[in-house]
């Protein structure tokens, strides 16, 4: 079975720089999987916090997780630093899906890929609702359809 080929960072449209640490490595000497997915959360909802998309407390409308993945193409190590890079590839009425490269250091090919797909729903009653507005709007910024 052949891999297609690890993405690059121009593929990308907002990165966020992220310090590997000590406890990230497993006992195989490389970060554990699971530090990839909060990787993948940590920069979706930075990307959201930063343009005023997200009001952790306020929002009345907010993303859940709905589905999530990650394909592992090199080792990341302590003491690595990484850059995670996001882009929007598709966007719907009530959800988005983000894919998302993760660099180590200043690497031109991802060392892994994932996605991360958010439902927005009713903060009151978590039944789905049209992403709102201003978050559309904030999300086709990063759009990059396929």
């Amino acid at each position: 079975m052949s891999r297609h080929p690890p993405a690059s960072r121009d593929q990308f449209r907002w990165f966020h720089t992220i310090t590997t640490r000590w406890m990230d490595n497993d006992a195989y000497g490389h970060v554990n999987n699971v530090v990839y997915y909060s990787w993948i959360d940590t920069a979706v909802n930075r990307f959201l916090l930063d343009h005023g998309l997200l009001d952790l407390a306020g929002s009345p409308v907010v993303g859940i997780v709905a589905e999530t993945g990650c394909r592992y193409i090199s080792q990341v190590s302590y003491p690595d630093e990484v850059c995670v890079g996001i882009r929007v590839a598709k966007l719907g009425k009530s959800s988005v899906r983000y894919e998302v490269g993760v660099f180590r250091a200043a690497e031109t090919l991802a060392s892994a890929e994932g996605h991360f797909v958010h439902v927005y729903v009713d903060r009151a009653t978590m039944r789905p609702v049209a992403i709102p507005d201003a978050v559309r709007a904030g999300l086709e910024t990063i759009h990059v359809p396929a």
